[in-house]
């Protein structure tokens, strides 16, 4: 194990179950705006966002509860929370 694996915490995914069940607002990423800060990465308290190919990235909308912490921490507007369908 690497040393700087031990100075975060991060939750694993599912780790509450599948939450995206109840939720009421969804993220929707906008990747002609992201600059690939990732910052949305490190502050999900569920870890649903994955980085994918070329620093892209892919949420786990049956873990994700809507919280809504990514949008608000993306300087560029990237993610966006719109209303879940029924």
């Amino acid at each position: 194990m690497k040393h700087s694996e031990y100075l975060i915490a991060k939750p694993s995914k599912g780790s509450a179950g599948q939450t995206g069940l109840w939720r009421s607002f969804r993220p929707v990423y906008h990747v002609e705006r992201c600059i690939r800060c990732l910052l949305c990465c490190f502050y999900c308290p569920e870890d649903v966002i994955e980085v994918h190919y070329h620093r892209f990235i892919l949420f786990h909308y049956e873990y994700c509860k809507g919280c809504g912490i990514c949008a608000s921490i993306c300087p560029e507007d990237a993610i966006e929370m719109v209303e879940e369908e029924e």
